[in-house]
């Protein structure tokens, strides 16, 4: 069995393609359900659309062209680049996506209440040609994010998952034979693609207030996670440092973590090694490690406490027109003096109105 399917490889694949496949599978049933329909804008649906799959498919090659240069200079050159520096790059990644993800899902929330008000705002949005005169450099950037927000996260999520899964592959296959390896390969990328098809399915038959709220609440869950795991790998990058080698590859015993900053450990149900099994997908989904740090453990709790001051502050501008703790703004003097002469125009139109209609009716009597 071993000689022909590599179970470590498979779940590799299968973890790193999963998460994939439900960020892509969610953003995809979100497009079909808002603006997808036949009586909507068919134009724009298909720009979106083009924009996920360009930022899968850019993601897809990137991770290739790299990860290969990666492996190519370990085998040829017999220097591992990426493992010398591979928690600086998933923590990296593990950070931008986790923001990108968390901003995504307050706008998924508010999409059914703004539909109509949502769908122009993409359209001025794609439609947009600023010249970049008069912009710094903070303003041309928010505009270019928002004209292709839905090219940005497919493309980071699949960059860093697929950078991650050709590396890992590459370090477990070095104990493997390689004909062991594409079956396993194959299995896990289509076991993957498989359940993303059926998210999407199933969020194309649920109603749409149902599936975002679902969907959201889904996505801050593998955002929370990828914060965490962000902070661990940027702590274990220092520890391996420190220890003067990959702490990782030492296993789950004593050598593997840093004592002083463990909030718990236990030696099994580590998603590092042999591909992790169903720890794997859990700390690829929502960030578990089998040693958690108070940087993970901390950080991981003030995401959550962000979201929830982010949301009730929302909600609070919603309902009374300001943010918290801030005065109301006043209206300027300015609309006050447009209003007011407004209603002097008005009021005296509507004499000089009177007049008439009273001069027209004694006419009439004469």
């Amino acid at each position: 069995m071993v000689n022909v399917f590599a179970v470590p490889v498979f779940f590799i694949c299968f973890r790193e393609c999963l998460e994939c496949t439900i960020i892509i599978s969610i953003l995809l049933a979100f497009l079909k359900q808002s603006i997808g329909g036949p009586q909507q804008d068919r134009a724009m649906y298909k720009k979106l659309l083009k924009q996920i799959w360009f930022g899968v498919g850019l993601g897809v090659f990137i991770c290739l062209a790299i990860g290969g240069a990666f492996i190519g200079t370990f085998y040829g050159l017999g220097k591992d680049i990426y493992g010398n520096t591979e928690d600086i790059w998933e923590g990296v990644f593990g950070l931008i996506a986790s923001i990108i993800i968390t901003i995504m899902g307050i706008g998924l929330l508010r999409v059914s209440k703004l539909q109509d008000k949502w769908r122009v705002k993409i359209a001025q949005a794609l439609e947009k040609h600023h010249s970049g005169q008069g912009l710094g450099m903070g303003s041309r950037f928010k505009i270019w994010c928002e004209k292709y927000a839905m090219f940005l996260l497919p493309f980071i999520t699949v960059l860093r998952e697929g950078l991650e899964a050709v590396i890992f592959i590459g370090g477990v296959g070095l104990g493997l034979p390689a004909k062991s390896i594409p079956l396993a390969v194959v299995c896990g990328l289509l076991v993957g693609c498989v359940i993303g098809y059926i998210i999407y399915k199933v969020g194309n038959t649920t109603k749409l207030q149902i599936f975002l709220i679902i969907s959201t609440c889904f996505l801050y869950l593998v955002a929370a996670g990828l914060f965490s795991k962000a902070v661990w790998n940027f702590e274990m990058n220092a520890w391996s440092k420190l220890t003067g080698g990959d702490a990782a590859e030492t296993g789950s015993g004593p050598g593997s973590y840093d004592i002083r900053k463990s909030v718990w450990h236990v030696n099994c149900c580590n998603p590092e090694l042999n591909g992790g099994g169903g720890w794997g997908i859990f700390n690829s989904l929502f960030g578990w490690t089998n040693s958690a740090t108070y940087g993970s453990v901390i950080s991981y709790n003030l995401y959550w406490l962000a979201v929830i001051v982010a949301f009730a502050s929302l909600g609070f501008y919603e309902r009374r027109g300001h943010w918290p703790l801030l005065k109301p703004k006043a209206r300027s003097t300015d609309h006050a003096t447009i209003d007011s002469d407004q209603t002097s125009e008005d009021l005296q139109e509507k004499k000089n109105h009177a007049v008439v209609t009273s001069q027209h009716n004694a006419e009439i009597s004469d």
